[in-house]
């Protein structure tokens, strides 16, 4: 009988720690080693079709409002009750809420394998907040990180060593899809007219809910490129509250119309497929999935070197990293880029190569197998003694 892993997720709403989260599942369930589970806190996002289509027995969800109200305790006793009646043997958690609400369900429904996960080094949670992970990775068996520095991080706050492990994110490389450059630029919004056969465009795929994302500096950075380069323009991919103050700056800097904000980009394949450059102006990181999208849709990469980008970026091979904040540096990057393609082509190809290497889905699944194998083996060990 196949031991029973149920993924608990936040919603399903785009975000990297729900991509992943739910292509793990379906890894899972096409390996079909074990009985795979998905639940959310939130039933909403754009991503529920996905989830949908691997045709799970159900997908309940444990809707919260807060941690300290009584919806909270009534949602807890829910959960703790679809664990034992599932007799779930795996709870995966993914981010921060779903590892405070899921560790604390899963101790007290006595779940034999817990695993808490951290995708991020900092700038995301507030004094209270990390004090709750911290008690969250105490009730955990073991706690995941996606990339080394993240890994580092959990150390540093104390966890043990042997607890903590790395599973680096999956890239499926079939989103990376090959179109004509007219119907690419049509599928993200933009017209062949609009855009002109001599545009150069500069993207970066990341939220506007986090001012760690720092947009602000993005924006600065293309100014400068803007000054110099005559032909570039800039696709920015992501949306959130953020998004007016940005185009306010936008405005300010004097690069408006030149600066295309396009929300919400399902399809990133077209996108990255127009994009001569691509970047991440982050202050703080656990592991970036854009990162690992732009070099597997063979782009050039500029990043600020923060958290697991040097695990994945190879500074002057793959494409260049700085530092956070020096928008000086990220604009002298992107120019030499945009004035060298043969060059950034020649990055771009040893950037997807790496991913296919290191960062493969097949990767992925067989570390997450095997961390699952360890921790059931370990379980009953245990429940015999």
């Amino acid at each position: 009988m196949r031991p029973v892993v149920l993924q608990l997720i936040d919603s399903f709403h785009q975000g990297g720690s729900e991509r992943q989260a739910i292509q793990l599942t379906r890894l899972l369930r096409e390996s079909n080693r074990f009985d795979v589970r998905l639940a959310s806190l939130n039933s909403e996002g754009s991503l529920r079709p996905q989830a949908e289509a691997l045709h799970l027995p159900e997908i309940p969800s444990f809707p919260l409002t807060s941690f300290y109200d009584s919806n909270a305790l009534v949602q807890l006793r829910r959960l703790m009750a679809f664990l034992r009646r599932s007799r779930v043997e795996i709870l995966h958690t993914h981010d921060f809420y779903t590892n405070v609400f899921g560790m604390a369900a899963g101790s007290f429904a006595r779940v034999p394998a817990r695993i808490a996960s951290m995708r991020e080094t900092a700038g995301m949670r507030t004094a209270s907040q990390k004090s709750a992970q911290q008690f969250a990775y105490a009730m955990a068996h073991h706690v995941l990180a996606n990339s080394e520095a993240v890994r580092r991080k959990l150390i540093q706050q104390g966890i043990k060593d042997a607890k903590v492990s790395v599973i680096y994110n999956g890239l499926d490389t079939k989103r990376m899809v090959q179109t004509s450059r007219a119907e690419a630029l049509s599928i993200v919004g933009l017209s062949s007219e609009t855009a002109g056969a001599e545009r150069r465009f500069v993207t970066i795929v990341a939220n506007m809910r986090h001012e760690v994302k720092d947009y602000p500096m993005l924006l600065r950075a293309a100014r400068r490129v803007a000054e110099v380069i005559s032909e570039a323009s800039f696709l920015l991919a992501g949306e959130g509250e953020l998004s007016d103050q940005l185009k306010r700056l936008a405005r300010e800097l004097g690069i408006e119309q030149r600066t295309h904000f396009l929300g919400r980009c399902e399809k990133i394949g077209a996108l990255l497929q127009v994009s001569d450059v691509c970047v991440l102006s982050s202050k703080a990181e656990g592991f970036s999935n854009a990162i690992l999208e732009y070099m597997a849709a063979a782009r050039p990469v500029v990043a600020t070197d923060v958290g697991g980008a040097a695990e994945a970026i190879v500074e002057g091979e793959t494409g260049y990293l700085v530092n956070s904040g020096d928008d000086e540096a990220m604009a002298e990057r992107i120019i030499s880029l945009l004035r060298e393609p043969d060059q950034a082509r020649a990055m771009g190809e040893r950037g997807r190569r790496v991913v296919e290497e290191k960062f493969s889905c097949a990767a992925q699944l067989k570390r997450t197998e095997e961390l699952y194998d360890k921790l059931i083996s370990r379980a009953k060990v245990e429940k015999k003694i």
